[in-house]
């Protein structure tokens, strides 16, 4: 009887501002079959630190948070404080 833990991300939303929403996906396996699952998400916004983050998350920021998506971001958080 072997009891293992796996966390997984399972899904990567980009939101219409440019956030990233991530699911992980945490397992506890005994002989192969899984017992339970639960889920955990995370919202990265644009220009956020993608640092110990999962590789696919950090390619899908490099790849929408464009310089004018930022900046987008950055001027509604500040109208929004205003």
């Amino acid at each position: 009887m072997a009891l293992s833990k796996t966390v997984v991300v399972d899904s990567i939303d980009v939101i219409e501002n440019g956030s990233l929403q991530v699911r992980t996906r945490t397992d506890v396996i005994e002989d192969g079959v899984r017992l339970s699952h639960s889920f955990h998400r995370h919202v990265l916004a644009p220009g956020e630190s993608t640092s110990g983050q999962d590789a696919r998350v950090i390619a899908i920021a490099n790849a929408t948070w464009t310089d004018a998506v930022i900046a987008a971001y950055a001027a509604a958080v500040a109208a929004r404080e205003a």
